[in-house]
């Protein structure tokens, strides 16, 4: 299997190209040229597979240029069951939502607590390969951008990885203080975190352009090195996520809430539109989908889109409780636009410059059709998202982090729109911990602890539920990284990080 760029379909790669190139020279970013096709019988087949080997037939089916024992190989380091809690490294919980029981997909049991870690375990593992496939003798230079779970997940997956170097920039005040003691505290000789000053889409738009930059990239070839990416921009990324909503739908299967053909709904917490796009694909894969719900805190930016076509970035940042989630150009937006248009890149390549150049762009209204057919978006702001925590803390005994507790009240809003009872997955997509005081003050009234491990010590004191391991660590971890920088400051760092002058 081949693969095109969204913005120039002449160009051509193969899925080792796309892993480790990242991105597309001209800004696209690459998608499959086909698609594998999976009959119910396939399915049900899948029902009597382990995680490992849905993922291992899944990812075998887009990875022509690997052999299968790379595949096996990459599948088991990545989802070993000391990192992920268990065999399942997915597992689901059955939550009533309103008056509706949905499938909560708990994405967030791996070694740093968020849904990033079921792609960013095995991505070192597709990417090294990659690398040794189509330049052997380079060094890869990972850059990241992150809202908050990316960046560490990221850099636990890349730590002293032969062959890489990693470089993660963050928003200084868009993470929450445990997100950024992670990303402060990691260990390995390869790793390098920066703190910008802006938002998400300054550090996304940063590396993007670094990406893109001619000049840097020629000085990283005369010193042996190569871009590649950990974002969702690189297909590799991505991929990893499609096999998640398959095994979601066996064990529905498996557990007798579904019975194979049977079609579910999928309500995902949104920012940079990967996870949601992964579902699409499966779903074009042979997953029976009926809809997407597409969640939105503050920063609503895509469910305006999805309401008018009109997707306009021209708004005013809004930093939430939900910050994976503050994001305003939500860049896997591109893939689905591609698919939705028959893979028109000329008609892809001129929204995104108009995104760039006037910040926003209104699709045709085939388009328009193609993507309310399958989408519904909504929206929630922080009091919300508070109080669905605390109503679901209450009535279900179930404790939810920011962003799932988005996803929890557009999924109720739309069953209270529509009256839609189809049977749904809900992406969990982090640990509460991860965000403690936010989801401490939705459970109280009284005044919280000003440290933020004291604060996480009260949450599992009034909930009766554990720390995550990984989470209780960083306490007594030592902070390696503190610089901060412009975002025009951002090609300096990188060269200057990796000893370029």
């Amino acid at each position: 299997m081949n693969y095109n760029s969204t913005r120039d379909k002449t160009k051509v790669v193969t899925a080792a190209q796309a892993i480790a190139q990242g991105i597309s020279d001209e800004g696209g970013l690459f998608v499959p040229q086909s698609l594998p096709q999976y009959s119910l019988e396939d399915i049900k087949s899948f029902c009597a597979m382990d995680y490992k080997g849905r993922a291992k037939k899944i990812m075998g089916d887009f990875l022509g240029d690997f052999t299968a024992e790379e595949i096996s190989e990459s599948v088991d380091a990545a989802y070993d069951a000391e990192k992920f809690e268990g065999d399942n490294p997915s597992p689901i919980s059955y939550v009533y939502i309103g008056s509706t029981e949905a499938a909560v997909l708990e994405l967030w049991h791996g070694p740093t607590c968020a849904f990033k870690d079921m792609a960013l375990q095995i991505l070192p593992h597709l990417l090294t390969k990659s690398v040794k496939k189509t330049c052997a003798d380079k060094q890869a230079v990972i850059l990241v951008a992150t809202s908050g779970d990316t960046g560490k997940a990221a850099l636990e997956g890349f730590c002293d990885v032969d062959g890489t170097k990693i470089m993660v920039f963050y928003p200084v005040d868009g993470v929450s203080p445990m997100q950024k003691r992670q990303m402060a505290t990691q260990k390995g000789e390869n790793v390098s975190v920066v703190a910008i000053k802006g938002n998400f889409d300054d550090a996304q738009t940063g590396v993007k352009k670094i990406f893109t930059n001619a000049d840097i990239k020629s000085t990283l070839a005369e010193n042996n090195m190569i871009f590649s990416s950990a974002n969702s921009i690189n297909w590799g990324r991505l991929l990893p996520q499609i096999v998640y909503y398959f095994s979601a739908y066996c064990e529905m299967v498996n557990a007798g809430r579904i019975v194979p053909g049977d079609k579910i709904n999928v309500a995902v917490p949104t920012g940079n539109f990967g996870n949601i796009l992964a579902s699409f694909y499966a779903m074009n894969m042979g997953l029976p989908v009926n809809k997407f719900i597409c969640a939105s805190n503050a920063n609503n930016v895509l469910t305006d889109f999805i309401a008018t076509g009109t997707y306009d970035k021209k708004r005013d940042f809004h930093t939430t409780i939900s910050p994976s989630m503050d994001i305003l150009v939500s860049s896997n937006l591109e893939r689905l636009l591609y698919h939705l248009t028959g893979g028109d890149d000329a008609k892809v390549a001129m929204w995104m410059k108009e995104l760039s150049e006037n910040g926003c762009y209104t699709v045709d209204d085939a388009t328009k059709k193609a993507l309310t057919d399958l989408f519904v978006g909504g929206c929630c702001d922080d009091k919300q998202t508070q109080k669905t925590i605390g109503e679901i803390y209450a009535k279900e005994n179930y404790l939810c982090d920011t962003h799932t507790a988005v996803a929890f009240d557009v999924y109720e809003q739309y069953v209270r729109n529509t009256g839609d009872k189809t049977p749904t997955v809900i992406a969990s997509t982090a640990s509460p911990y991860k965000f403690s005081r936010a989801v401490l003050s939705s459970l109280t009234e009284e005044t919280l602890p000003e440290d933020e491990f004291a604060t996480v010590q009260a949450l599992s004191d009034k909930t009766n539920t554990p720390v995550p391991a990984p989470l209780k660590a960083l306490k007594e971890a030592k902070e390696r990284f503190s610089l901060q920088c412009e975002v025009d400051e951002m090609p300096q760092v990188v060269l200057s990080g990796l000893g370029i002058n």
